[in-house]
């Protein structure tokens, strides 16, 4: 392993860790980030899906005297029942759309412009769900109902568009949908579980042809980060909610995206346009 691939696999963690609970898209700042480290290619495409496992591995933990509760109580507790089946209810439609045209959006969405784009435009509606009067149903994730989690699932499937963010998608959906701030950022951070470990096996699976054993390293070397970084992520965005709206992100998201499309418009940077 070269020192440059590791500092590759460094940054790409770090990038990761920051975003993927943020709503400001991971998979957009990953592909930006990466584009510029000319960190591209199909092992750099599995790399930044497999990173993926540390982020949501550090949310399992911040979270895990929950899901304990939830497992231990399945067998017997409505509310432990109710839980896992709204979270079924909305981990399915993005796998449905993910499994059928997961390959097309690789194809022709994944670059700069498309996340760039995708950035400004979401950020626009942060910042008008914001705005909005509130009228909340559900104060906490044991308050949604199925038709709520449904709601939020399909929410979830804009995120297959890279730059629009998936946790954006679902907290924001979940603001709209008549969740409270904290009920939506919450029920963001479960749903991302099934959905993250689902993309980490898919990955596994398509690019297994292409995944070497001296390759490790460098995976492990962005795993770690990730896992690091994302715990410390998640753990300050908590705290920040508490008493913040997200128009924070919005504006980040606006200002992003226009600098991207303001570097290709000038010629700047020669953003590619290259798979992955």
């Amino acid at each position: 392993m070269d020192l440059w691939a590791a500092f590759q696999a460094f940054i790409l963690g770090v990038v990761e860790g920051l975003t993927e609970f943020l709503p400001i898209s991971s998979t957009g700042h990953l592909i930006v980030v990466g584009d510029l480290l000319e960190f591209n290619g199909q092992t750099a495409t599995a790399f930044k899906i497999i990173i993926q496992l540390g982020a949501i591995l550090a949310v399992m933990w911040e979270f895990r005297e929950r899901i304990l509760g939830v497992v231990t109580g399945l067998p017997t507790q409505p509310q432990a029942q109710r839980f896992t089946i709204n979270l079924l209810i909305a981990f399915i439609p993005a796998v449905v759309l993910g499994l059928l045209f997961a390959d097309l959006i690789e194809h022709w969405l994944f670059n700069p412009i498309t996340v760039a784009t995708a950035l400004v435009v979401g950020g626009i509606v942060m910042i008008w769900a914001e705005k909005r009067e509130h009228s909340i149903k559900a104060e906490t994730v044991d308050d949604m109902t199925w038709s709520l989690a449904l709601k939020v699932g399909f929410a979830q499937c804009l995120a297959l568009i890279p730059g629009t963010s998936r946790s954006g998608s679902t907290i924001i959906g979940g603001l709209l949908f008549g969740l409270s701030r904290k009920a939506a950022t919450e029920f963001s951070f479960f749903l991302a579980m099934p959905t993250m470990v689902a993309a980490t096996v898919y990955s596994l699976y398509k690019y297994r042809d292409i995944l070497r054993l001296e390759d490790l390293p460098v995976f492990l070397i962005g795993f770690v980060t990730t896992f690091i970084v994302a715990m410390i992520t998640v753990r300050a965005l908590l705290k920040f909610i508490a008493n913040h709206s997200y128009a924070v992100f919005a504006w980040y998201r606006i200002a992003f995206g226009i600098l991207i499309l303001a570097t290709w418009q000038f010629g700047w940077i020669d953003w590619s346009t290259a798979e992955g």
